[in-house]
């Protein structure tokens, strides 16, 4: 997979070197360039905002260094999918990394002051894919902070990156719920033991538990997800926890 990242701010990136995606990218299965906008400046000052038309507070990043970025660093037939972080784009989820994990050319452009201005999203849309993308109901000084985290979620799905795929089956999110929790040894610590069931040996028994586990924390902290969730994926254990922590059961057209 190959990843551009559009910045004033390079060195926010130097995080991907590390862990994982550092070696990654050390085996070729992540090709990430990281590039500077200010290179596409004129100006002794390398500027790349101006006021606002119309007047108000702030500054808005002027669209001449992004349509050149885009003209050099786009250098052929094959087009990216842009990314646009900003608070104001559809919501990042879980969903959506599995969904752009499959791509192979994903380019983000991380805006600052107050956003980009909107003829570059507009000249770039004729041109590729671009999806305006928010991390979250807040806001933060840039979309470095916001394109970071998605380039994480994104590249730990694409096969190689993680050694045992098999632990991205049971993460929170995967499946509609928050991961249960989890434990390792010693039994006991400062008096807190493993549940006897994580002992038991019992695979069946520990699936269940699992199962349970995590429908409950979900039901605790996030009873939103659950009433997304397929009724035609709740067996009768989970529809009497639900039952019990008093929220109705998804709707089949709702699902």
């Amino acid at each position: 997979m190959r990843l551009d990242v559009v910045t004033v701010f390079p060195e926010y990136f130097s995080p991907l070197d590390l862990s994982l995606i550092g070696k990654a990218r050390e085996r070729g299965l992540i090709d990430l360039r990281v590039h500077d906008l200010r290179r596409w400046t004129h100006d002794v000052h390398h500027s790349v905002d101006g006021t606002p038309a119309g007047g108000g507070a702030g500054m808005v990043m002027k669209p001449q260094p992004w349509g050149e970025c885009f003209d050099e660093v786009i250098d052929g037939q094959r087009r990216p999918h842009l990314l646009v972080t900003s608070p104001a784009g559809e919501p990042f989820s879980q969903k959506k990394a599995t969904e752009l994990a499959r791509e192979d050319w994903l380019m983000f452009a991380c805006g600052r002051y107050e956003g980009l201005d909107q003829r570059v999203v507009d000249y770039a849309a004729e041109r590729m894919p671009v999806t305006e993308v928010s991390l979250g109901d807040y806001v933060l000084f840039g979309g470095e902070v916001a394109a970071l985290t998605m380039i994480e979620a994104v590249t730990r799905l694409v096969p190689g990156v993680v050694g045992n795929s098999a632990s991205l089956d049971e993460e929170s999110h995967v499946n509609g719920l928050l991961e249960a929790p989890a434990y390792t040894k010693p039994a006991e610590w400062r008096g807190h033991v493993i549940p006897d069931v994580l002992r038991s040996g019992d695979h069946g028994a520990v699936d269940r538990w699992r199962r349970d586990q995590s429908l409950i924390r979900t039901l605790r902290r996030r009873p939103d997800l659950v009433a997304q969730l397929d009724e035609s994926t709740l067996d009768k254990r989970d529809r009497h926890l639900i039952e019990r922590a008093g929220i109705d059961e998804p709707d089949a057209d709702q699902a």
